[in-house]
């Protein structure tokens, strides 16, 4: 009787173990593509309610992520031009601005930065909701929420649509960022040919 008791339990236990995995599956196996709108834009809600911007760098359009490398990239030049040939207390106080897009690991992590920085996952996390309708035109879609909210998507050379939404901004991003790293360099260089003077000058003749 024992035994038998003992096997129910566990047959009991190995039910209630394979009901959420049966769950997770399913979930898997009718997951739209990201190839189509209603995928691109359930990963988008996915990584937002997981707090993770980084995760739907994957989601945006070409152009938003290019533009996020490049923020990254010339942040990067101008830091080590600072940290080269500016003096104190410039040098720490702009190398300092300068730092987080700089070290950026990837574009993600720079488009991490500005969602957090300029409120944009907290306007994500209050418009996403289930989705409604799914308009597509040519390479252009948009994804209608319960809520109506209408989120813009173009799709990328790959397949994935990419959410549209930030990309004006961060195409300005990248703009401000390649006249800071000009700006930066002729700063630099003058700052070089100063100390140059200065020491040809202190050189004995």
């Amino acid at each position: 009787m024992t035994h038998r008791r003992g096997r129910l339990v566990l047959w009991v236990a190995l039910a209630f173990g394979l009901v959420p995995l049966a769950v997770l599956a399913h979930g898997w196996l009718t997951y739209p593509s990201d190839r189509t709108p209603e995928g691109a834009y359930l990963r988008v809600m996915s990584a937002v309610n997981r707090d993770a911007p980084e995760a739907f760098f994957a989601y945006l359009e070409t152009e938003a992520q290019h533009a996020c490398y490049t923020v990254r990239n010339y942040r990067s030049k101008a830091r080590e031009r600072v940290l080269a040939a500016y003096p104190e207390p410039e040098r720490s106080t702009l190398a300092t601005q300068l730092r987080d897009e700089a070290e950026a690991h990837d574009g993600a992590d720079v488009f991490a930065l500005h969602a957090r920085q300029r409120g944009w996952l907290d306007r994500l996390r209050r418009d996403l909701s289930g989705v409604s309708a799914v308009e597509i035109v040519g390479e252009r879609a948009t994804v209608v929420t319960a809520k109506g909210t209408r989120y813009p998507f173009r799709r990328r050379d790959n397949g994935i649509w990419g959410l549209t939404l930030f990309t004006s901004a961060l195409v300005q991003e990248a703009e401000r960022a390649a006249r800071d790293a000009a700006l930066i360099e002729r700063s630099a260089a003058d700052y070089e040919r100063a100390r140059r003077l200065e020491g040809d000058a202190a050189a004995p003749r």
